[in-house]
């Protein structure tokens, strides 16, 4: 196992999704601090706020529920790692998502919808169209999935299904690039402290800070599991627990347990 320093220092350029708050601004600060010299695409609506003296950063304004603004995106930052980076391995980090509290089409359908495509076709649209500069250069492809992906999620039933698709897609992808100087990383972490539950229409604080991680415990977690070489890391040990627990008992039996305890901020948290 390798320190996180010589991880992070093997690669000569990170692109990442929704880099320009929570999970993905923490990603960007922790990664340049151990590497300040690295390269880092980001592709996000807003340009991340971080200010770091050495931060060699493009951002490049993407709306990832676009396919049009998305491919214009991957050309755009195939450009340029042809001319700032055109060698050595490269760190892919599908971070971008969000969710959606409510009964099924609440808020509405096309929030929805949109949600779909951001959590799962632009996580499968980005990787394919960057996968054939991963193949040749080397790389990793990291993929935010979570705790939410082990377990049917009343009240947050497609958001819950999204992350269930990523977290399987990243395992199964990471089995068919062996052989391949390409691997995967599934991150699940459960609450954390970040813009999701607002996104989602529910009050910040909505889970107790004594269930949840900051976005920094999250990427330290994430990179040293990078640095081990595996394919899913569960970060937190009560998400560990909780996980591991609700992976063994019968699904049915698991909707009903967490639409309980779901439901319970449907009936105090839900932002006004």
């Amino acid at each position: 196992m390798s320190s996180l320093s010589e991880e992070v220092t093997r690669y000569t350029a990170v692109v990442i999704t929704g880099g320009s708050s929570g999970i993905g601004k923490s990603f960007i600060k922790t990664i340049v601090t151990l590497s300040p010299d690295v390269l880092v695409c980001n592709l996000s609506r807003r340009v991340p706020d971080i200010n770091l003296s050495k931060l060699n950063l493009r951002h490049i304004p993407c709306d990832l529920s676009s396919h049009d603004e998305l491919n214009a995106g991957v050309n755009a930052v195939l450009s340029i790692l042809n001319d700032a980076a055109p060698a050595g391995p490269v760190l892919l980090i599908n971070n971008s998502g969000f969710g959606a509290y409510g009964i099924f089409p609440e808020p509405n359908l096309e929030h929805q919808l949109e949600m779909l495509d951001v959590n799962i076709r632009a996580v499968v649209e980005l990787t394919g169209l960057l996968l054939p500069m991963l193949k040749k250069r080397g790389g990793v492809i990291v993929t935010v999935a979570s705790t939410a992906a082990f377990q049917p999620t009343p009240y947050l039933a497609a958001y819950g299904a999204t992350k269930a698709f990523v977290l399987h897609w990243s395992l199964a992808l990471n089995e068919e690039l062996r052989g391949t100087n390409v691997r995967t990383l599934a991150v699940c972490p459960g609450p954390t402290t970040t813009e999701f539950f607002h996104r989602a229409g529910l009050q910040q604080g909505s889970v107790a800070d004594s269930l949840g991680q900051t976005t920094e415990e999250v990427v330290h977690e994430s990179l040293r599991a990078l640095a081990s070489g595996k394919a899913q890391v569960v970060t937190g040990w009560k998400n560990k627990v909780m996980t591991a627990v609700s992976s063994k008992l019968p699904k049915p039996l698991v909707a009903r347990i967490s639409a309980k305890v779901l439901a319970r901020w449907r009936l105090s948290k839900v932002s006004k």
